[in-house]
């Protein structure tokens, strides 16, 4: 990573600050700028954050239940760069790059909580197995307005083009592309600076609501890195664009979700696709894939949803899937097989929202498909029709409801094998806090709805 540091470096003579960027058990950015005259002996060296990164909860407080914080001293634990990660921060004009971290015990040791580790555990049984997943990320976002309305509530943002507010609904438009082609090219533009190979953009159903799709690559661990890079540029550049972004899974209530989309594909040692097959539920083998995702995926809502706003994104025919159920070009089912030729069969998740930590949600996945693979069952059927109605629901029901996917998360097996003792622990832990500090809270809603007849 030095010789990685001095090659960058000696093409930027301009520059004065490196920020260093750890992703926590909710994917938010933490970390600390520092100045290029210190930046070689924390490259070597690592930089030095507390272990309590990974037992906060979203807003950033302790959960000292776990043991990261008083209990421990808030003892600090080195972080190491991330290969390849160090690019421009083109937003800024002041002389910025970024690189990401991953935190290690002091013996040097890969920290149990940082979930890169997790996820680089997990694609290291598919390469004893002589196999490699190829992988794409989608990504949901709401551009809205960087004032909130006088309930405090997100709004659309003004038109750049127009100067009105919209709140209409308006799938693939290509007018909403073109009110806002001026901050989508500026995303597109940090892409490109930071090696984000995003391919397209489309305009979703809510107002000022748009997806991004990023390029397949064979390296599922590069592929959530360049997840998150997304993530930032995106709010990022929208500020410096005189708004927000948000990846929230349901700012609006009566307005689409937000998603995480992740497509799978698997090559052999040949770089062979394996599911590929004539028929279009692929191979033997991407159904042995689809069964192991299938089976695990209740046990894993507490990763795919996993903030008390998450929830509100299901419901009945919102394209969100309600049971563990997969088909051929069908959008409201779990595990979705898109249209394709026979070469380029592959499954696309279709749970998490976007708010999720990409790097759990991709170990989840891939941790079904393993067992998938292991256990050489099949699916059920795949279902046909509306996703949505009774008689079609092959699959398991899907959680709705929080405490209910922490418990289920509590009780998995596969969760605390997959995630390993202590982050298992820390995960649920947390999420159970953040559970029981929001229902703390007394709502406007619940107000007006109980106080006239109580």
């Amino acid at each position: 990573m030095l010789s990685e540091l001095a090659a960058y470096l000696a093409t930027r003579p301009g520059l004065r600050f490196i920020d260093l960027l750890l992703h926590d058990i909710h994917g938010v950015d933490r970390g600390k700028r520092v100045d290029i005259a210190s930046a070689r002996s924390t490259f070597a060296n690592g930089l030095l954050l507390p272990g309590s990164m990974f037992g906060m909860d979203v807003s950033g407080g302790t959960v000292q239940a776990t043991g990261l914080g008083f209990d421990e001293g808030d003892a600090d634990r080195p972080c190491l760069p991330v290969a390849g990660t160090l690019v421009d921060v083109p937003w800024l004009d002041h002389g910025v790059a970024q690189a990401q971290v991953t935190m290690h015990e002091r013996d040097g040791r890969p920290f149990a909580g940082d979930p890169r580790h997790l996820l680089q555990r997990v694609l290291g049984q598919f390469a004893a197995l002589g196999l490699t997943p190829v992988v794409a990320v989608e990504l949901e976002f709401y551009l809205i307005d960087s004032q909130r309305t006088a309930s405090s509530l997100p709004q659309p943002p003004l038109s750049p083009l127009t100067g009105r507010r919209e709140y209409r609904t308006q799938i693939n438009s290509m007018i909403d592309l073109d009110e806002y082609s001026g901050v989508l090219a500026a995303i597109d533009r940090a892409c490109h600076a930071q090696a984000v190979p995003s391919t397209s953009a489309l305009a979703e159903y809510g107002p000022g609501q748009f997806e991004v799709n990023l390029q397949h690559i064979d390296d599922a661990l590069t592929a959530c890195d360049q997840a998150v890079r997304f993530k930032r540029i995106v709010k990022c550049v929208a500020r410096h664009q005189g708004m927000d972004a948000t990846f929230l899974p349901k700012p609006y209530a009566d307005m689409a979700g937000s998603g995480l989309h992740v497509h799978v594909s698997l090559n052999d040692a040949q770089g062979r696709n394996v599911f590929a097959a004539e028929h279009p539920l692929g191979s033997e083998l991407m159904q042995q894939a689809a069964a192991g995702m299938l089976a695990t995926m209740a046990d894993g809502m507490a990763i795919f949803a996993p903030l008390a706003n998450s929830w509100r994104r299901f419901r009945p025919e919102a394209y969100v899937p309600l049971t563990a159920d997969w088909s051929v070009n069908n959008r409201g089912a779990a595990l979705r097989v898109p249209v394709s030729d026979a070469g380029n069969r592959r499954l696309e998740h279709r749970v998490a929202g976007a708010e999720a930590n990409p790097y759990l949600v991709m170990s989840w996945i891939l941790g079904g498909l393993l067992k998938g693979l292991a256990g050489q069952r099949m699916p059920q059927a795949p279902l046909e029709g509306n996703a949505y109605t009774g008689t079609q629901q092959l699959g398991e029901a899907l959680p709705r409801y929080w405490p209910t996917a922490l418990d289920r998360f509590d009780q998995s097996s596969f969760a605390r094998e997959l995630l390993g003792p202590e982050l298992h622990r820390l995960y649920a832990m947390v999420k159970r806090h953040e559970l029981d500090e929001f229902n703390t809270h007394v709502t406007p809603q619940e107000c007006a709805v109980y106080l006239p007849a109580l």
